[in-house]
């Protein structure tokens, strides 16, 4: 995703007076806290590190809410420039995923809202993570049948559209857990519940998929 500067105005650049990064800086030696701290005090390659690691859990989160590719971008976009313009605020009590999970959370909420009666896409990319797995297919396997396709296709169909037709709060606890990875600290902190409440929240979801989906297993 390419950084449009003209959106991030207000920013500081390394040769700014009052920054002082004259050292060059290994960002993997860093935590993402630590990282994002540094985009507070004006390191605008640190923001650039942090979009290149979170984009593509960001896309495969915001594509399992949006359902459309090219709003899935747009989302994305607007999510590291909402982290960008509250760099300020930023204060490291929390994990950045947590941090940055919540903005995206609050971003896919109200899109959903505001188009909740417009239709998904039906076209499933490629590169698009298998929807039981959270993995994308190895295309080196060996040939499945056609009766296997149709019936992997049927089985991941009908786990997209359980997941979809999940409540609000299950559906993004599911996503969370089960495609990105968040444990139940992370998910609990970013929707805003105890760690006690986000278990039972993910055991009455994965209780409800798995009474959905008895027929495929």
């Amino acid at each position: 995703m390419a950084i449009d500067r003209g959106l991030l105005a207000g920013g500081r650049r390394h040769g700014d007076a009052g920054v002082h990064l004259q050292t060059p800086v290994s960002y993997e030696s860093l935590t993402d806290a630590d990282v994002m701290l540094r985009v507070k005090d004006g390191d605008d390659a640190a923001y650039e590190y942090l979009v290149l690691k979170f984009r593509r859990p960001m896309l495969s989160f915001m594509y399992r809410m949006a359902r459309n590719a090219a709003v899935t971008e747009e989302l994305v976009q607007e999510v590291f420039l909402r982290v960008y313009r509250s760099r300020a605020t930023y204060n490291a009590e929390a994990k950045f995923s947590t941090w940055l999970y919540r903005i995206a959370t609050n971003l896919a909420v109200n899109h959903a809202r505001d188009t909740k009666h417009e239709k998904p896409e039906l076209a499933v990319h490629l590169d698009e993570a298998d929807s039981e797995t959270g993995q994308t297919p190895d295309l080196a396997d060996a040939a499945p049948s056609a009766e296997q396709m149709l019936l992997r296709r049927e089985r991941l169909a009908a786990i997209r559209q359980h997941v979809q037709n999940l409540p609000e709060r299950q559906r993004m606890a599911v996503l969370m857990h089960k495609y990105q990875g968040l444990d139940y600290k992370q998910i609990a902190d970013v929707l805003k519940l105890s760690e006690s409440a986000t278990k039972s929240l993910l055991f009455r979801a994965y209780e409800t998929l798995r009474q959905k989906l008895k027929d495929f297993v």
